[in-house]
């Protein structure tokens, strides 16, 4: 009997088998990392729809002069206590990174204190209201630039001109 063509063999086999479970944990990485990146994209999107609506409907309490004081209040604080804030700003802490963490918490507090100014009585076009509302501003930009930078998406913007063909020259 033939020894070295059957250590050949064996080798070539455990050589096969060895590529095959690298390659099968490589994959199995990769699948995992992308979907936990996909979490993330629908957990940060949530959130932020969600900080939006409210933002909106808040707008709209602080934009109708003839409403009466207690029913903008009321309207204010049930569009801030409406949705899902709450809950996403939860899973955002187990997901995130720390600086995503400290963005979603500041742009929430700055939401609820545009909220409070309306509840307070402000309209839209009084000087408590604009503040608040240029800081709200602010945190959810860097709440938006923040998530975009933990997963990795860029100005989506630029990225959307690339992939769209030129138009015809005339």
């Amino acid at each position: 009997m033939n020894w070295t063509s059957l250590l050949s063999t064996m080798a070539g086999a455990l050589i096969g088998i060895g590529s095959t479970m690298v390659a099968d944990r490589s994959r199995w990485k990769r699948d995992r990392r992308d979907h936990e990146q996909d979490v993330k994209r629908q957990v940060y999107a949530e959130y932020m729809a969600a900080l939006s609506r409210s933002r909106r409907e808040i707008r709209f309490a602080a934009s109708e002069p003839g409403m009466e004081v207690e029913q903008r209040a009321q309207l204010a604080r049930e569009s801030f206590n409406g949705g899902s804030k709450y809950e996403l700003r939860y899973q955002i802490s187990v997901i995130a990174p720390e600086d995503v963490v400290d963005a979603a918490a500041t742009a929430f507090h700055a939401l609820r204190d545009l909220q409070d100014r309306v509840t307070e009585g402000h309209l839209r076009d009084s000087k408590p209201y604009a503040l608040a509302r240029e800081e709200y501003d602010r945190s959810f930009a860097d709440l938006r630039h923040r998530i975009r930078s933990d997963i990795g998406s860029g100005n989506p913007r630029s990225a959307m001109r690339k992939r769209l063909p030129s138009s015809p020259s005339a």
